[in-house]
């Protein structure tokens, strides 16, 4: 049920240790993360090719990590290199390594073919690393199929219901997005959503520098299978914004959720809000992570209990309504690619 032939995130930059070894499951596959002599991040089969141990038990041995069971040594390409008691490695005594590129201090991992592995095509996320951005990273797991978080991140029905008192207002429920879709890369869609002359959601007035209503956005860049990127924000009502002025005093943001499965039924999510004002106030990057945290916490509540409701009857099929186009297209992507991937390897 996986895409495989794609970008996935393995981790923040800072959950990989600089001495030590990290592991988290990823599409089902138990995965070693760790760093090298360099400080180069690696990623490894979590399973000795021996007798199966998990080899973040182990150790890190200068650009190596070493099995405690039976003290096999493996290198970063996952070539055994030592076998306790014995001269000869065999040629299959290997595990598997996997693909890594650290990037705008998210570690990315390639879980399908090797081969096909350009790092050109991670997606940009500049705002992660730019001096001109405050942001914290989050983390947050889910008990539930990431498709789920998926159809959540690209309903924008839902925020006046889920999150009335948090990031939806009254309008968030009646105004139709444009969706755009990219026909000639890998599908990413982009939808767009202009609030004018509209009430100023809560969390927005927590950080304003002014008052009353406003002109808001919220344009997503959505890539199968799972990275939403937005630019969000508000200005002052008839300020210029929806023709592109954002004044001095307009809020801009840049958020980025991220899902990996980690198995048909529970998943990885890695999640960001940036601002670009007010860069040295480390109390309101604080303020703006909490607040972001109890919108995507009522996003969970809702999540992992329709997760629960659909598992006793994985059959018996949803009623789509018209807010679900976003979601729908973005489903049919990965509906497509996986089918496509599927075919390949047949």
């Amino acid at each position: 049920m996986f895409i495989r032939n794609a970008w996935y995130v393995a981790a923040w930059d800072i959950e990989v240790p600089p001495e030590g070894l990290f592991e988290r499951t990823l599409l089902n596959e138990p995965v070693l993360l760790y760093r090298d002599s360099q400080g180069r991040a690696v990623a490894l089969e979590n399973r000795c090719c021996h007798r199966a141990a998990p080899l973040h038990l182990g150790r890190k041995e200068g650009d190596c990590v070493r099995c405690l069971y039976h003290g096999l040594k493996f290198d970063p390409s996952g070539a055994c290199v030592e076998i306790p008691g014995q001269a000869q490695i065999p040629p299959k005594t290997c595990v598997r390594s996997y693909p890594v590129v650290e990037r705008n201090r998210l570690v990315w991992i390639w879980m399908g073919d090797p081969a096909l592995a350009k790092a050109e095509d991670i997606v940009d996320c500049f705002w992660h690393d730019s001096p001109e951005w405050r942001m914290k990273p989050g983390y947050i797991h889910y008990q539930a199929d990431y498709r789920l978080i998926v159809d959540n991140l690209l309903d924008f029905t839902h925020l006046a219901w889920v999150h009335p008192t948090t990031l939806g207002t009254s309008s968030a429920a009646d105004l139709k997005p444009r969706i755009e879709r990219d026909t000639t890369g890998n599908g990413s869609l982009t939808i767009t959503r202009w609030y004018l002359d509209d009430e100023m959601p809560n969390l927005h007035k927590r950080v304003a520098r002014f008052e009353g209503k406003v002109d808001r956005w919220q344009i997503y860049q959505w890539t199968p299978p799972a990275v939403l990127r937005m630019d969000a924000g508000s200005a002052p009502a008839g300020s210029g914004a929806p023709q592109g002025t954002r004044g001095p005093e307009a809020l801009q943001f840049r958020h980025t959720s991220i899902q990996t499965p980690e198995t048909e039924h529970t998943s990885h999510y890695w999640f960001c809000q940036a601002r670009n004002f007010e860069l040295d106030n480390d109390a309101m990057t604080e303020q703006i992570y909490r607040d972001v945290v109890v919108a995507f916490e009522e996003d969970r509540a809702m999540i992992e209990a329709q997760q629960k409701v659909m598992r006793q009857a994985p059959d018996r099929p949803l009623v789509p309504i018209a807010a679900d186009a976003g979601l729908n297209q973005a489903r049919w992507l990965i509906d497509r690619l996986a089918k496509a991937e599927a075919g390949a390897q047949a």
